[in-house]
C-alpha cells in the first residue's frame, strides 16, 4: 500500500471516530459547545429573557414621572423609545467596556480606565478655556493624552514585565490624582462650552429615527463595536491578540510579536477610553473631574457578564456590549417598578457570579 493510500486510510479512520464522538454526544454536551464556540450566546440569552421578564412585569406602561422625564404620560417599557433610552444610558460604559475587552482578551486588565476617560475630558476643556486653543486642537491634545497613559501602561506590562494589576492600578491613582491637580477640581459648565466650544459636546447631540432617539455617542459606541468585532475575527492583528491571551509564550514560539501587540493594545485602550471621555461631555453637558469615577468596575462588569473569559484569549466584543445593555434593562426596568436601587447592585451582583461560573463550566468544553 503506498504511503498515499495510508494518509487517506487514517484521515478516513479519524474522520470517522470523530463522527462517532459527536453522534454519542448528548444534547446537554452539544449545547455546552455550541456555548464553549460562541460565548456571545449566554449573555444574549440573558438578555432577551431580561426583555421579556421586564415587559411583562412592567405590564407595558410605567410614568414616566419616574425617570423624570414628565408626568402623566405613559411609557412602554418594549417600545424603541425605551430601547434607545437604554443605549444613552449605557453609551459610556460600552465604550469603555469596549476598551477594558480589549486588555482582558490579552489576559491582562485595566483598572485605569474610568480615570484616563476623565483626565482626557479635563484636558480637552482645559486646552479649549484656559489655553484658548480651537476645540479641535483640544480635542486631539485629549485624544493624544489617552493614548499617552495607554501606552505607558502597555510599556510598563510588556517591556517592564509587570503585572497588568498592579500596573493599571498605580496608574488609576496616579491618573486620578493628576486629574484633580490640574483642573484645581473646577468644573467647566454646560453654558461656557454651548457658547464657546460646542463641539466637545457634539456626541450629546441627538436625532429621531421614527419613535427612537439616538445620540452621536449610542452611534460611535455601535460603530465601535462592529468595528472592533470585524478587526478581532477577521484579521491578523486580531487573531494575535486572542493568541497573546490564550498562551502568550505559545504566541511567541508561533512569531507573534507579543510585545508589540500589549502595548498597541493598551494604546488603543487609552485612544478609546479618551473618546470615552469626550462623549462623557457630551452626555453630562460639562466637563467635571469627579464624573465617572466608577467606569473601571462599570466595565469590567460589562466584560464579565458580557462572557469574556478573565484568563483572556476567549469571548467577544459583541458579548461585552450585551452584557452593557444588560445592566442598562436592568437599571431602568427596576426604576419604572418602583424597586429600591440596591435591587439592582444585588442582581448584577448575581449576574457576574453567575457569568464567572458559567466561564468555568463552558472551559470544560473540548473545543
Amino acid at each position: 500500500m503506498s504511503g498515499t493510500e495510508n494518509y487517506e486510510s487514517a484521515a478516513n479512520r479519524a474522520d470517522a471516530v470523530a463522527a462517532f464522538e459527536d453522534n454519542h454526544k448528548s444534547a446537554f454536551q452539544r449545547f455546552q459547545h455550541r456555548l464553549h464556540v460562541t460565548p456571545s450566546l449566554v449573555p444574549l440569552i440573558v438578555l432577551i429573557a431580561s426583555l421579556i421578564i421586564f415587559a411583562v412585569a412592567i405590564d407595558g406602561t410605567a410614568i414616566l414621572g419616574a425617570l423624570g422625564i414628565g408626568e402623566g404620560d405613559r411609557f412602554r417599557f418594549f417600545s424603541p423609545f425605551s430601547m434607545t433610552l437604554i443605549l444613552q444610558q449605557i453609551q459610556i460604559v460600552g465604550i469603555v467596556g469596549a476598551a477594558q475587552s480589549l486588555v482582558i482578551l490579552t489576559a491582562g486588565i485595566d483598572l485605569s480606565v474610568g480615570a484616563i476617560m476623565v483626565l482626557s475630558s479635563v484636558v480637552m476643556g482645559q486646552f479649549a478655556f484656559r489655553y484658548g486653543l480651537p476645540p479641535e486642537i483640544a480635542v486631539v491634545c485629549g485624544l493624544l493624552c489617552g493614548s499617552i497613559c495607554g501606552f505607558i501602561n502597555g510599556f510598563l506590562v510588556a517591556v517592564v514585565k509587570l503585572p497588568p494589576f498592579i500596573v493599571t492600578l498605580g496608574m488609576w491613582q496616579i491618573v486620578l490624582a493628576t486629574n484633580f491637580l490640574y483642573s484645581a477640581n473646577e468644573t467647566i459648565r454646560s453654558q461656557e462650552i454651548e457658547a464657546s466650544a460646542p463641539l466637545l459636546q457634539f456626541f450629546g447631540n441627538s436625532f429621531r429615527v421614527g419613535g427612537a432617539v439616538f445620540t452621536y455617542g449610542v452611534v460611535f459606541m455601535i460603530l465601535l463595536v462592529i468595528i472592533l468585532a470585524y478587526v478581532l475575527r477577521q484579521t491578523a492583528y486580531g487573531r494575535h491578540i486572542y493568541a497573546v491571551g490564550d498562551d502568550i509564550e505559545a504566541a511567541e514560539l508561533s512569531g507573534v510579536n507579543t510585545r508589540n501587540t500589549l502595548i498597541s493594545v493598551y494604546m488603543l485602550s487609552g485612544l478609546i477610553c479618551a473618546f470615552a471621555g469626550w462623549a462623557l461631555i457630551g452626555r453630562i453637558g460639562s466637563v467635571s473631574p469627579t464624573s465617572g469615577q466608577l467606569a473601571n468596575i462599570d466595565s469590567i462588569t460589562a466584560v464579565v457578564i458580557g462572557g469574556i473569559s478573565l484568563f483572556g484569549g476567549r469571548g467577544s466584543i459583541l458579548g461585552m456590549i450585551f452584557g452593557a445593555i444588560i445592566v442598562g434593562v436592568f437599571t431602568l426596568g427596576l426604576r419604572l417598578l418602583g424597586a429600591d436601587a440596591q435591587w439592582t447592585y444585588l442582581l448584577i451582583g448575581a449576574l457576574i457570579i453567575g457569568a464567572v461560573a458559567v466561564d468555568q463550566w463552558i472551559r470544560k468544553a473540548t473545543a
